[in-house]
């Protein structure tokens, strides 16, 4: 069984008539005619024009609640680290300070917060919280030389945008939880 190879061209009848040679990118056929239906391009741009306002309206709306209540969690792993941060101050420094650190709550209705050397004094550390973030609760964390709580205050409360998060600290350990 052979194999023949042939150079021989087939031209359709349109391409012929058309003069395009029969190259596939060329209109070959009819054009609309009054009784065909289809969608002009005004009755398009309408529609897109349409659909890009709705989004235009819709977006923005939807991520208000989403944004508001990742602040919330945002701020309170913000006070969570500030808070164990004070611990870790009170820890390291238990030789030259047997008075310890806290962690203070600042303004009102809660707008910052502090972490304070409690022998001197000093301030070692200040942070803000978003204005669109209610706190609410206790106002100070103390630990002593060997990171556990000085003073039993109760927790604190962080809510936005429908999420509420609850941090505490263990007495006796010093742990910090946020849930």
């Amino acid at each position: 069984m052979a194999i023949r190879f042939t150079t021989e061209k087939r031209i359709h009848y349109n391409s012929i008539r058309d003069g395009s040679g029969g190259h596939p990118f060329v209109f070959q056929g009819k054009f609309m005619t009054s009784g065909e239906k289809g969608f002009t391009l005004v009755e398009l741009l309408i529609v897109v024009t349409l659909i890009g306002v709705m989004t235009f309206i819709a977006v923005p709306r939807m991520g208000f609640s989403l944004i508001t209540g990742s602040k919330a969690q945002t701020n309170a792993q913000k006070i969570a680290a500030a808070i164990r941060y004070a611990r870790s101050l009170a820890i390291a420094n238990a030789a030259t300070n047997q008075q310890g650190f806290a962690f203070n709550m600042t303004g009102s209705p809660y707008s910052g917060f502090e972490i304070v050397n409690l022998a001197t004094s000093d301030v070692n550390e200040t942070g803000s919280i978003d204005p669109q973030v209610s706190c609410t609760g206790a106002n100070d964390f103390r630990f002593g030389p060997l990171g556990n709580r000085l003073v039993d205050s109760d927790s604190l409360t962080v809510s936005a945008g429908g999420k509420t998060y609850t941090i505490t600290v263990v007495s006796a350990t010093g742990m910090v939880k946020c849930q």
